[in-house]
């Protein structure tokens, strides 16, 4: 063999690399060219200038796309957090916006170093269910707009006739070449096939549609670094903290989120929760120094990026360096691409979202489920994205502690020296402690009560108080109340407590007496 010739081996190893980095890379270009409109469109729901909606997405998407814990997720600008950045704008003015940012991110850094990303596991499975369906109904709503064109007057009214026939025939064209396309040409994802080839039908014929020039101008320069142009006071932080605060709580909840479902996607782990917020954060610090709205991660743009074929950091990085390349140099070419192609990108990322699967399941599983469900995807259109999974959380809580409280159960016996014992089964928290109580008979118990926790767990506060008003009825009536095995973390909790309960295992080694409560 000559020397240096690749083997064959060799020269299949290079070709499925130059393969993976090529699918990376037009995932990349894909997810940028959806970016523009959302971008945009999410700046003036904040009233900020397009620039500053697409600075955003650079600086957040880059950062994110190196340092965050999903590879495969794209961040930007969103409609969650524009939402509520626009009342700070509106009230105060732009200038208060950036120093914002800049809280909101220190925030998140602190939310990682705390590692405090491992708490979205307590989100359940149908408020993650009720949050992909609703974000589903969002997305597609938010693409009406483009449907839309302003008045004389102002107002949005609906496009003409024959504008609206071209747009949805365009977006019925794009859909279809997204679904068809994969099966006739492989090398190129097909969202990106389909905008391309949508764009020169537009462009070729001069079909009289919208196009992303339309709504603004995105041609610009290097985002420039600048100190945030407000007072350094306490006044400032007392201003900017709530809305801060907000923010970082929305982003990360939509980006953990976000990572999760990307996870159960790509069927990889569900890791790197910290160092998501840990990179969501930098990002934001960042973005606020150069004049961005600030970001977190976007579920329509992952999506798109996952069924691109991106899979790893590559697809994000590209994408943000397409983005800028589009504001610095092909502000011209990009303004061209006709609105309708976008939509049906989006409409085909709303199909692929929605959890179908949940209407079929609906009858079958627990109606409390079913009900935490439709309430997440209601909450989600018509609120907050952070209220609805709050919301979520809660309900859930409150029917596992119903249901968990509902599982109590206290067994009690006389023995043959005359004692009696009471056998708990079941969790001891605040949702039981009345049933709890009421097992007991302290008028008709003889003087010595053993209550047996050996298949039984001490909660909470409420628990400890139970306890204790149980031990004060027994002791009213100059009787005694022990507790026998207790677990490790039970006697911690009556320690920490100041309970009235002792160590005193050695004082009735007939019972195995755990602890005792003293009456002298």
């Amino acid at each position: 063999m000559a020397g240096g010739a690749n083997t064959p081996i060799e020269q299949t190893q290079h070709t499925n690399a130059f393969s993976k980095y090529k699918t990376e890379i037009l995932s990349g270009l894909t997810v940028a060219l959806a970016l523009v409109p959302e971008a945009v469109a999410f700046a003036f729901v904040a009233h900020v200038h397009p620039l500053v909606g697409l600075y955003a997405a650079f600086i957040v998407g880059l950062i994110t796309a190196v340092f965050g814990g999903r590879p495969g997720m794209i961040s930007g600008a969103t409609g969650a957090l524009a939402v509520v950045m626009v009342e700070l704008v509106m009230h105060h003015g732009v200038e208060y916006l950036f120093p914002t940012v800049i809280l909101m991110g220190l925030l998140q850094i602190f939310a990682g170093i705390m590692r405090w990303g491992k708490f979205i596991r307590m989100v359940p499975h149908p408020v993650m269910l009720g949050f992909v369906n609703g974000l589903a109904i969002v997305i597609f709503l938010a693409q009406m707009t483009q449907f839309k064109t302003a008045a004389p007057d102002g107002t949005m009214v609906w496009l003409g006739d024959t504008k609206m026939m071209y747009m949805l025939g365009l977006v019925a064209l794009t859909m279809g070449i997204i679904w068809i396309g994969p099966r006739v040409i492989k090398f190129i994802p097909a969202p990106l096939l389909a905008i391309a080839s949508v764009s020169l039908l537009v462009i070729g014929l001069d079909i009289d549609v919208p196009r992303v020039g339309d709504m603004a101008s995105i041609k610009g320069g290097l985002p420039e670094f600048m100190l945030p142009a407000v007072p350094m006071n306490l006044e400032t932080l007392y201003i900017i903290l709530p809305y801060a605060v907000i923010l970082a709580a929305v982003g990360l909840i939509e980006s953990l989120l976000t990572l999760n479902l990307v996870a159960d996607m790509t069927e990889t782990s569900k890791a790197g929760t910290s160092q998501e917020c840990l990179a969501q954060g930098a990002a934001n610090v960042v973005t606020g120094f150069f004049g961005g709205m600030g970001g977190c991660a976007m579920i329509g743009q992952s999506m798109i990026n996952v069924k691109s074929g991106g899979r790893t950091r590559v697809a994000g990085i590209a994408a943000s360096l397409f983005l800028l390349a589009f504001i610095l140099w092909a502000s011209g070419l990009i303004e061209q691409i006709p609105l309708a192609a976008l939509v049906g990108v989006m409409f085909m990322v709303v199909i692929g979202t929605f959890a179908w699967d949940s209407l079929k399941i609906l009858h079958r599983v627990p109606k409390e489920d079913a009900f935490v469900i439709i309430l997440v995807t209601a909450v989600t259109v018509y609120s907050d994205l952070a209220i609805a999974v709050i919301v979520g959380v809660i309900v859930s809580a409150l029917v596992f502690a119903w249901k968990a409280a509902k599982r109590i159960d206290v067994q009690g016996h006389l023995t043959d020296a005359g004692h009696k014992i009471y056998k708990v089964q079941g969790y001891l928290f605040f949702a039981s402690v009345t049933d709890f109580q009421d097992y007991f008979t302290a008028k008709d118990d003889p003087d010595d009560v053993v209550v047996d926790f050996a298949n039984s767990r001490v909660w909470d506060h409420s628990a400890l108080e139970a306890l204790d008003t149980l031990a004060e009825r027994y002791q009213a009536r100059g009787k005694k109340l022990h507790l026998r095995h207790l677990s490790a973390d039970c006697k911690k909790l009556l320690h920490q407590a100041g309970s009235a309960v002792e160590q005193v295992e050695s004082e009735d080694p007939k019972y195995g007496i755990a602890a005792d409560y003293a009456m002298d």
